[in-house]
């Protein structure tokens, strides 16, 4: 629990007594402002963030978008200090950047994918990073669902139809199709693929997984390739990061094998699908439908598909609720705690 957050206290009927215990304690860790852990706050200026208030009582944070002085300067000047970084959202961070940082040694991402920061650069040098798909994973299958929901039942096209009076001049609206006992594929079993699979197992669909490997403590049926996948399923679900490997992973052999009955949802990354060829096919009816909360050029979306009634769009909203950002909150001040107190096992990975 971080220490002064109101709302926690009164819907876990927490003791302000024991926070102030709490807040006491990590002073004794901390005894004085110098001795405060340091911590780079890494972010677009456009991007604000809770976050910094609520960890600015417990580590002492730089932030170089707040400095009028140029950011490399600014690294480079801290650059010793600087063993813990905190990537806002989808703040690229570059290879470049990273070595300014001779001595990072920790990266937190407040994004569940980690396609904005240069991967390899990490591996090299041994730098731990952590991702917030531990904080997102539950809302993000929640609103999956809703999307594979909406798109089969015609539920956001129903409402335009009310809204718009045709149900008073044409009583035959067109029927959706039920999700019930529905194949459905999840590309990417991850925390959050793996919700998703529990959600729909609750529908009674049958479901299947495609991953880098097999995972032998899933029950979900595994398919190597993401054309079989498509082949055996009436829906997919995109639920994995962005990668060399997983750019257009949906091209037109998948659209073609998932075929005019199949429906998509992607709640990963735009660039998970060759966009403009599965404009193709939903205009030309090649597939059924398509749920959409993640685009390739965001915000740009493609204005062929505001026509479409079997397109469902969503603006990036899929992981974000006020519980996932408190989690969120939660799990970045743990874990560079964890990180701190030379606590690796601790972290939430």
């Amino acid at each position: 629990m971080i220490p002064g957050t109101k709302n926690n206290m009164e819907r876990n009927n927490i003791n302000p007594q024991d926070l102030t215990m709490a807040s006491d304690a990590n002073q004794e860790c901390f005894p004085s402002n110098d001795d405060l852990p340091t911590v780079l706050l890494h972010r677009l200026p456009s991007f604000n963030s809770p976050l910094k208030e609520i960890l600015q009582p417990h580590f002492h944070l730089l932030d170089p978008a707040d400095s009028p002085e140029p950011a490399s300067s600014f690294l480079s000047s801290h650059a010793k200090s600087v063993r813990a970084l905190i990537c806002l959202y989808n703040t690229p961070l570059s290879a470049e950047t990273l070595r300014l940082l001779p001595s990072l040694e920790f990266i937190v991402a407040t994004s569940a994918g980690v396609d904005h920061i240069d991967l390899e650069e990490c591996r090299g040098r041994g730098i731990i990073m952590t991702n917030a798909s531990k904080a997102f994973a539950e809302d993000a299958a929640d609103y999956a669902v809703a999307l594979l929901i909406d798109v089969c039942r015609r539920i956001s096209t129903a409402d335009r139809y009310v809204r718009a009076g045709l149900w008073q001049v044409n009583r035959d609206y067109p029927l959706g199709f039920k999700l019930g006992r529905k194949r459905v594929g999840i590309v990417g079993l991850g925390r959050i693929g793996f919700e998703v699979g529990k959600r729909l197992e609750a529908f009674g669909c049958s479901i299947a997984y495609n991953s880098r490997q097999k995972k032998p403590s899933v029950s979900f049926s595994y398919h190597a390739n993401v054309v079989d996948l498509a082949k055996d399923n009436d829906a997919l679900i995109l639920c994995c990061p962005l990668t060399e490997q997983t750019h257009h992973i949906i091209n037109r052999e998948v659209l073609e094998a998932l075929g005019k009955e199949g429906v998509i949802i992607n709640v990963g990354r735009g660039a998970l699908i060759d966009e403009k060829l599965l404009v193709k096919f939903l205009s030309r009816g090649d597939i059924a439908g398509a749920g959409l909360d993640v685009f390739e050029n965001e915000p740009d979306v493609p204005r062929e598909v505001f026509e479409l009634d079997n397109v469902v769009l969503s603006p990036h909203r899929a992981i974000f609720t006020p519980e996932s950002l408190e989690a969120l909150n939660e799990l970045v001040f743990t874990n560079l705690k964890a990180f701190f107190s030379n606590k690796a096992s601790a972290i939430g990975l």
